[in-house]
């Protein structure tokens, strides 16, 4: 297989562990600050009744279980090896610490997980919280997601983030100091100028965090976003130009930093635009094609060389 331009994190894992690792999507029943009403009770305006869970299988089946559904389908679709367990819908860092310790422990039970990846918000986080997840790194490769989404206090306003760029820059420091790997994720289009986006490239690449995904902004059914769209107070990209922006975006990165995504997928049922989102492979294969193209690969521009 031909050498990425970019570090894929899928294959980082594979040379890390000697085998293919993929994450299994756990539904824990967490809940947001930014929809039960303590900050807001709408939530982000792209943010749906899922929480951004993109598997729905089911939270009415316990942890242990999920993970173990998870590990057979994985292993029956893909041949995969290893697994992480991935906590991905709302905010699971939400809840009281006696009880987080008892649903992380409960997704590291199989005998095949290797790794542990949070999703979360950086004001649900605190050092009780930081020193839980902690005590994990070191029998599991342990991750906490956080969702930046932008670096500017203006966007974060107009999506109604619920949280400023100075929060999470404290989470992220005080997450750094504990020895826990962190991705973050950004979403393209935010109402932003292209320059912005850069902006927000920029200084990601100056935190040199351990991971990043990167997002197209979409509107889903039942979103405040679809109802800006349908009113014509957005447009978004066409795939042209995200693979052009993705690839500007990956050339200041620090080569270092493992790229988690680069376009999305499994939204065609709650897909309203843009239409051309759910077709990954595609998408994946012409970001390849266009870095190529341009003789170019992710730390191109980046500063810290």
């Amino acid at each position: 297989m031909e050498e990425k331009r970019y570090n894929q994190f899928s294959q980082y894992l594979k040379d890390k562990f000697g085998a293919k690792v993929y994450k299994i999507t756990i539904d824990a029943g967490f809940s947001c600050p930014n929809r039960d009403g303590t900050i807001s009770s709408s939530g982000c305006i792209f943010c749906d009744d899922g929480g951004s869970f993109s598997q729905a299988h089911s939270n009415h089946l316990s942890i242990e279980e999920q993970v173990r559904v998870g590990a057979e389908n994985l292993k029956r679709r893909f041949k995969a090896q290893k697994f992480m367990s991935y906590f991905q819908a709302f905010s699971n860092t939400y809840k009281p610490v006696n009880e987080l310790e008892k649903i992380y422990s409960a997704a590291l039970t199989h005998p095949d997980i290797i790794g542990l990846s949070i999703g979360t918000r950086p004001d649900c986080i605190d050092d009780d919280k930081l020193n839980l997840i902690s005590s994990f790194t070191s029998d599991y490769y342990t991750w906490i997601e956080y969702g930046l989404q932008s670096v500017h206090d203006k966007t974060l306003l107009k999506i109604n983030r619920g949280h400023n760029y100075k929060c999470f820059l404290d989470a992220y420091e005080k997450t750094k100091n504990k020895g826990i790997n962190i991705c973050l994720h950004v979403i393209l289009n935010l109402f932003e100028t292209y320059d912005e986006m850069m902006e927000t490239a920029k200084t990601i690449a100056n935190l040199e965090p351990e991971g990043v995904k990167i997002h197209m902004l979409c509107a889903l059914k039942g979103t405040k976003l679809a109802e800006i769209y349908n009113s014509g107070g957005i447009e978004f990209m066409s795939e042209d130009e995200y693979i052009s922006t993705v690839c500007d975006f990956l050339e200041y990165l620090s080569p270092k930093t493992t790229i988690h995504r680069l376009a999305g997928n499994g939204l065609r049922t709650e897909l309203i635009a843009p239409r051309w989102i759910g077709k990954k492979l595609d998408c994946l294969n012409k970001i390849d094609k266009e870095l190529e193209k341009r003789d170019s690969r992710q730390g191109l521009k980046y500063l810290n060389k």
